[in-house]
């Protein structure tokens, strides 16, 4: 027990000391894409009148809070109850659960999906179901922690390209044909898209399956219809709402269903959870919400570029702004915080040593001025 405790305490010790302990901060509710943070904004709010506008979330389509997201959750609750009671394979499995998937399918024109509680638990299970330490894995450098951490569970050997290279890529392939190529579709901290056309091009030259983390480009932009073996999709970010999904072929839906220890063991995700993102996902057909999210990210780009703050290259909802230096970064947020703006400071290990950044994340439910105030901030503040 003590040596627990003191493991405990250097590890904390060690964080602190490099700028990288990371702690919650509690968050009230308020309306749209506003937050209330116990207990700095509390007092901010009194004094200034207003609370945090928020450009740290992904809910990129504001779905989240739509009256009709809202309704169908609910009406979900009185159905099913607030939870699914039971694992999938004994009786958590419902009529919401299958309608969701094949409203996935319709949208990606695949053939089966199953879902699963979080993103995270998706990516391990596919990776530690599908390999073992008889396989080679290609994978982009900046593909997502889960993929990494499942690849690690399953003992496969894998071997990373530098990010988006294609040339790396066709050389990992040729030395090792038929293995895997894993990438994103959208990267979470950079905001650059993969080169999927190629990438797709060369895994069938060597007969490779492609499998894609599409966690932050589900919604976003058209998906592509490219074969693909396996698709991540994720509910939290353009869906607005919780939960994830494994897309691809039947005979991978089943062998997952078959095999997939995070879904055979683990509770399922509520029906109520899976009748609001349903709802969501068909609304993304119905409003113009992406319209009003890419003219965001325009004006946001546009009014940072007549300002001199040089962004990095990003066409999607994330927008990164490289600071360097952990303690420098942190102190940059510290002070939008103050002037009422709640941003993402990324640090090391979610980014290489000296790369943390501000990664600043629009919606279709900001409004102009509230992207403008925020560029006039970051104008003063890094000038």
């Amino acid at each position: 027990m003590t040596s627990l405790l003191d493991k405990m305490a250097r590890r904390r010790e060690e964080l602190t000391r490099g700028g990288l302990l990371r702690q919650r901060r509690c968050f009230a509710a308020a309306p749209g894409r506003e937050r209330l943070l116990h207990p700095v904004a509390q007092a901010q709010a009194q004094a200034t009148g207003k609370p945090l506008l928020d450009f740290a979330a992904n809910d990129y389509l504001g779905l989240a809070r739509h009256p009709k997201v809202i309704s169908a959750l609910a009406k979900g609750a009185e159905i099913y109850g607030c939870g699914s009671g039971a694992s999938p394979l004994v009786s958590g499995y419902s009529e919401a659960h299958l309608k969701l998937e094949q409203g996935l399918c319709r949208a990606l024109g695949a053939e089966a999906a199953l879902l699963f509680s979080c993103g995270f638990a998706a990516n391990t299970a596919l990776m530690k179901t599908l390999f073992s330490a008889e396989d080679t894995v290609i994978a982009d450098k900046l593909v997502h922690a889960s993929m990494i951490d499942g690849l690690r569970d399953s003992k496969a050997k894998i071997r990373r390209f530098a990010h988006n290279d294609m040339a790396a890529a066709t050389a990992l392939l040729a030395r090792h044909p038929g293995s895997a190529v894993l990438t994103e579709t959208v990267f979470s901290m950079d905001g650059d898209r993969a080169p999927l056309g190629k990438l797709s091009h060369l895994c069938q030259e060597h007969g490779s399956p492609l499998i894609l983390d599409d966690a932050h480009g589900f919604g976003l932009f058209e998906s592509s219809p490219l074969p693909v073996f396996a698709r991540l999709v994720t509910f939290g970010k353009a869906l607005g709402g919780q939960g994830a999904a494994i897309v691809g072929s039947q005979e991978l839906i089943d062998y997952l269903v078959a095999n997939a220890r995070e879904y055979i063991y683990s509770t399922a995700l509520s029906p109520a959870c899976c009748m609001g993102v349903l709802e969501a996902l068909e609304l993304i057909q119905q409003e113009p919400l992406l319209e009003r999210l890419n003219a965001n990210i325009a004006l946001f780009r546009r009014s940072c570029q007549v300002a001199g703050i040089s962004l990095m290259p990003s066409e999607s909802p994330i927008q990164p702004l490289l600071v360097g230096e952990s303690g420098k970064c942190m102190a940059l947020a510290a002070r939008l915080l103050e002037r009422g703006f709640l941003v993402g400071a990324i640090r090391p290990p979610t980014v290489p040593q000296g790369s943390a950044r501000l990664r600043i994340t629009l919606s279709a439910e900001h409004r102009e001025q509230d992207i403008l105030a925020l560029a006039f901030a970051l104008t003063e503040l890094i000038a």
